[in-house]
């Protein structure tokens, strides 16, 4: 079942907030209940035999957690347990996402003709929805336990924390501390007419997003990716713009339906996308991008490895910290090297391809590089003089403080053009079907296959009317005014955080700088721009279009 069909916005929501609101009223527990429930049947929808697969990992985990907890600290019993618990659920993504590709790849190598049970491992099987992200969010959880984080324990808040809907499909990766926390609470269940109007809004923001803009510019970039080796400058570089809007749109929009529909049940999630384009280096890409998936990988991988790196070399007597960081040796070890661990590690999550790998390296090479420039110019630069006080106001001044002002924007705008060219290079791995369709493509961006002719037949040239040429015109020049007018959305509108104001149903603090005109406040006005976006967008689902991290 998916956020963007009839059947999900007229029977089984209305459903699910029925029940849930029902009985929070009087039995908390049973509400509870309801939302695994409702949540276990949405999961199984597309394909219910994988709704066993989902239970089973929900109760060994659980079951591993309590051991875990029971086991003394710091004791060899504790951690054969949590590494048994983590290979299981490891081994449950290897066998789902990667042993065929693994396996076709060893064959291929080795020339050795499958049969029996190789041939048959090499079959593709059927991805479960969101096995990732619940894969992830308990291995969290153990790790938590483990670290003596887990306080309470709660098996249907746990079942609730893993299940709850709107994230178990693709995201945010959650905390149980934020989670457990909010279902432990009365409030949580009992009905309020701010929960449903804020989250409606939400929802129908992420609604546009994905219906209107990343299902619109859709056919454009599958068009481009199936045949990447014929593409010229122009439709290479349009075919890689426009899946970088359609995957923008595409996860924007859910992460916005997610937290709408976290809200209408009483429930905050944490901010999961804040307009990665606009970021001015990769570093803020990654905070921006994935939000939550960057902060599990930062916790759980980079740094408990950059942490071992520091506590050898201080062992050694080596340097550590940022002055580790402004010496070559220093620098790859204890920054270079956690990064490209995590980063490769974040690729191929993503998928089993080797083009996931690349794009996983390509980032961390971004990321060292920025790191990089970060403490080498600390280093570099000195402390700027204190400003020169202007106490006559004179003209030479202010002509001196706007020039500065316009430098500093235009070296911001560079900065941002740069990243996103940056991040749409990776993008090409991100999507192309394998290594050398992305390098096809990126050859065609770099002008290697050549450019096409833009020469436009004349008004009137053999007969042609006005109205012919200009629907010949319009129909070579719709998906260039597309990726104008998305970009435009992207670097010039308020995502829906900033729109929300002190509103936003986010975990994250209120964003700042909208103008109170351009916020959301429950009125009438917003009401019916409500209503008009959920109608528009109703109309034009005339069919489940997936959202691009189901696959993940």
């Amino acid at each position: 079942m998916l956020f963007n069909s009839f059947i999900f916005l007229t029977l089984f929501l209305p459903l699910a907030l029925a029940g849930y609101y029902l009985l929070g009223q009087r039995l908390l527990r049973a509400a509870a209940a309801w939302l695994c429930g409702a949540s276990i049947v949405f999961y199984g929808w597309w394909t219910p035999a994988f709704v066993g697969l989902l239970i089973t990992s929900i109760v060994f985990n659980y079951a591993m957690s309590c051991a875990i907890v029971a086991t003394p600290a710091q004791s060899a019993r504790r951690r054969w347990l949590l590494g048994l618990a983590i290979t299981a659920d490891l081994a449950l993504l290897v066998r789902y996402k990667y042993l065929a590709t693994l396996l076709t790849a060893l064959v291929h190598a080795s020339g050795i003709a499958p049969a029996g049970w190789l041939a048959h491992g090499m079959q593709e099987v059927i991805l479960p929805l969101g096995v990732s992200f619940f894969t992830f969010t308990q291995i969290g959880y153990l790790l938590d336990c483990n670290a003596g984080i887990v306080k309470q324990r709660d098996p249907l808040g746990y079942v609730q924390f893993v299940t709850f809907f709107p994230h178990l499909i693709a995201g945010p990766i959650l905390h149980h501390k934020e989670m457990m926390t909010q279902f432990a609470q009365p409030a949580t269940y009992r009905l309020r007419a701010d929960n449903l109007s804020i989250g409606a809004f939400v929802f129908a923001i992420g609604l546009g997003k994905k219906v209107l803009f990343a299902d619109t510019i859709a056919p454009f970039a599958d068009a481009g990716f199936a045949a990447p080796h014929e593409l010229q400058w122009f439709a290479a570089w349009g075919t890689c713009l426009a899946y970088a809007l359609q995957l923008y749109f595409d996860f924007s929009g859910y992460s916005d339906m997610a937290v709408g529909l976290a809200k209408m049940f009483g429930v905050r999630f944490p901010l999961n996308f804040n307009s990665p384009f606009k970021a001015a280096s990769i570093i803020d890409f990654w905070q921006r991008w994935h939000m939550t998936l960057t902060r599990y990988l930062t916790a759980y991988l980079y740094y408990p490895l950059a942490m071992r790196i520091n506590r050898s070399r201080a062992l050694r007597g080596l340097p550590i910290g940022r002055l580790a960081q402004r010496l070559a040796g220093g620098f790859l070890s204890t920054v270079a090297v956690p990064t490209f661990y995590t980063m490769a590690l974040a690729g191929i999550w993503h998928g089993a391809g080797l083009q996931y790998l690349i794009y996983g390296l390509l980032h961390a090479s971004y990321l060292t590089v920025n790191h990089a420039y970060r403490a080498w110019r600390a280093a570099a630069v000195a402390p700027a003089p204190a400003p020169a006080a202007v106490a006559d106001g004179t003209a030479n001044a202010m002509a001196e403080t706007s020039a500065k002002r316009l430098q500093a924007r235009l070296r911001h705008a560079s900065n941002v053009l740069l990243t996103f060219v940056a991040a749409l290079v990776a993008f090409a791995f991100f999507r192309a079907h394998g290594v050398g369709d992305a390098l096809a493509l990126l050859q065609g961006m770099a002008g290697l296959h050549g450019v096409e002719s833009l020469d436009w037949p004349a008004w009137g040239a053999a007969g042609m009317d006005f109205g012919t040429w200009l629907h010949l015109v319009a129909g070579r020049s719709t998906l260039a005014l597309l990726i104008v007018a998305l970009l435009t959305i992207v670097w010039c509108a308020p995502n829906s955080h900033q729109l929300m104001g002190r509103f936003s149903p986010v975990l994250e603090r209120a964003a700042e700088g909208v103008p109170a005109a351009m916020t959301w406040q429950p009125s009438l006005r917003w009401t019916l721009a409500l209503v008009g976006v959920l109608v528009f967008c109703v109309a034009q689902l005339h069919g489940e279009v997936r959202f691009l991290y189901f696959q993940f």
